[in-house]
């Protein structure tokens, strides 16, 4: 697979410069391009290449950051013109923002209302959060009822407390209750691209304060499908760790009647790069219709001896009065870079609306 940092290529610079040289007709694109194919290009990887890119277009820009940004802004629209449509490759040009622009709120958050349709400002905006806090989130309240999707998301992924890659947010992490009024302007937004990022937000919220998501969701929840639907993917990981009132929450409150049997893996020992191929059945006893939230956790050896439960979903339906239901699946043990395998006894379990019911022992070896 092509690394993303290729993006940068001379085809990428060339529609880039071109555009650039509409908002500046002085722009000598030869110095330009001379700046960034410096001896160290090569050896940059992504993040470096759009702060190199960033830095080496302060140097063509106005010095004056107030009449820099606004050459930011008239490029926008010049892009857009030449049917560049954004995307991550643009990241450097809220990085500009974030890089030069510390000493001019008020410019440097207005410039992020024009950039974030064309390329999210989600990363750059977190510095100023936490220099001025009072301003920037009385501008993001403002935004989440912005007519543009993009700003709209922007109020909630620009605040998430834990955004991936980001610079984090400690006093958010410690209190979100400045985040929340937010959240609830966007928890019904028509756009679901809006409405997956209240969803994480509100995610990231529930690793640190289980309890304002918690009755956040209880207290919102059944207003609308849309609402439902931020709301359970918002709760994912408290349905994971079987949170007794947001599993009851959303229908997944009865166990009694469900039962689990046969389980089976299709051998005791496996190879590191092999699958391990496991079925059970599902009972369902009630006379009635019941919604199952099926999952299964495997119990990974870690270095000390003791066993890590980690769990992934297989289903959220209705099953069938009386019914049986055979369900079969594969997990993978090949090498990834996110897990470190250890050799040895490993474990296997199916839950059922939160209730974990008999595992199934195998050996993971060389």
């Amino acid at each position: 697979m092509e690394p993303l940092k290729n993006a940068y290529n001379p085809k990428f610079f060339n529609a880039f410069l071109n555009a650039l040289e509409e908002v500046k007709p002085q722009l000598d694109k030869a110095m330009f391009l001379a700046a960034i194919f410096i001896p160290e290009w090569k050896q940059m990887e992504l993040k470096e290449r759009m702060h190199h890119i960033a830095k080496t277009l302060y140097h063509h820009l106005n010095t004056d950051f107030r009449i820099a940004i606004h050459e930011i802004k008239s490029l926008i629209p010049v892009l857009q013109k030449h049917q560049i449509s954004g995307g991550f490759e643009y990241l450097f040009l809220p990085d500009y923002v974030e890089i030069y622009g510390q000493d001019y709120l008020v410019e440097s958050v207005a410039s992020f209302e024009i950039i974030t349709p064309f390329v999210s400002c989600e990363f750059a905006i977190r510095p100023f959060i936490i220099a001025h806090p009072k301003y920037v989130m009385a501008k993001m309240m403002e935004w989440s009822f912005h007519p543009n999707l993009h700003i709209r998301r922007l109020s909630s992924e620009g605040c998430r407390p834990r955004l991936p890659w980001a610079m984090a947010l400690p006093e958010f992490k410690k209190n979100p209750s400045t985040i929340l009024p937010i959240l609830e302007n966007l928890l019904n937004d028509e756009m679901v691209y809006v409405r997956k990022s209240v969803a994480n937000n509100l995610n990231d919220i529930s690793k640190d304060h289980p309890e304002i998501v918690i009755a956040f969701t209880l207290k919102h929840i059944g207003e609308t499908h849309k609402t439902d639907w931020t709301l359970k993917h918002a709760n994912r990981n408290l349905l994971k760790q079987a949170e007794p009132r947001i599993m009851k929450a959303f229908g997944f409150g009865n166990t009694a009647q469900i039962d689990v049997q046969n389980i089976k893996t299709s051998a005791t020992k496996i190879q590191l790069g092999q699958d391990l191929h496991f079925s059970f059945d599902i009972i369902n006893n009630s006379k009635t219709e019941t919604l199952i939230r099926l999952e299964y956790a495997v119990y990974y050896l870690k270095q000390n001896g003791i066993l890590s439960k980690k769990v992934f979903q297989i289903s959220q339906k209705n099953y069938a009065p009386y019914s049986i239901n055979k369900i079969r699946r594969k997990q993978h043990f090949r090498p990834i870079t996110t897990r470190k395998y250890h050799f040895g006894l490993h474990k296997i379990a199916v839950i059922a609306n939160g209730k974990e019911f008999d595992h199934i022992e195998f050996y993971l070896h060389e």
